[in-house]
């Protein structure tokens, strides 16, 4: 398994009101790196991709990429009220949560800050996705259990959807290589698609509510 860390650029995007679907704001994105487009031409990442999928489809709905170079879930938390009070978002999809674990941060924080993100988001009037992280499994059996049980533990207690792998299908392929750049630690522009391929079942039932 190849490991994924944050990095990359925030660039806002301006959105305006979708009509016609059950959403009545923009889908906003929370993220690290594995959403802000590190090492790649912008415009190739999954958030972009997103964009162009919902255009394809006549899906009238906006997509915000607030994804921040090497972001945490503490970032992520103190950083969403002004993101809510500007966007007004309809969805928040919440991809946070490997960079804890690289800097060897307390799950029981990244737990906590999970939640209040969710718990933020739907006080705004946004549903929620939250997108789950695996660590490789030099991080120890136990650990990397937990790590991944938390997503999980916190998507059922808040009762929202969760993409239980950003990377499934990437990170744990047969030629996981050739879908990383040189660094070996954040995907390449191939690997793209695949990461919205995993997140857009669980967005779509999000914007048919």
């Amino acid at each position: 398994m190849v490991l994924t860390l944050g990095g990359g650029a925030f660039l806002p995007v301006r959105a305006q009101k979708p009509k016609g679907t059950g959403a009545t704001g923009p889908i906003l994105v929370v993220g690290d790196s594995l959403s802000a487009e590190y090492g790649i031409r912008r415009g190739s990442g999954w958030v972009a991709l997103l964009q162009e999928r919902l255009q394809t489809q006549k899906v009238p709905a906006t997509v915000v990429n607030a994804g921040i170079s090497g972001d945490t879930t503490s970032g992520g938390r103190s950083r969403l009220p002004a993101l809510l009070s500007q966007h007004k978002p309809a969805i928040v999809v919440i991809e946070l949560g490997a960079n804890d674990a690289l800097r060897g941060l307390p799950l029981t924080m990244t737990r906590e800050n999970l939640t209040d993100m969710v718990r933020q988001s739907r006080q705004a009037g946004a549903r929620v996705l939250l997108v789950g992280m695996e660590m490789p499994p030099n991080y120890g059996a136990r650990y990397t259990q937990e790590f991944r049980d938390m997503f999980t533990s916190v998507a059922k207690a808040e009762k929202v959807p969760l993409v239980p792998f950003l990377l499934r299908g990437v990170a744990d392929a047969p030629d996981a290589l050739s879908l990383f750049q040189s660094d070996r630690i954040h995907p390449n522009e191939k690997a793209q698609p695949i990461l919205l391929d995993n997140v857009w079942p669980e967005l779509r039932k999000l914007l048919q509510t």
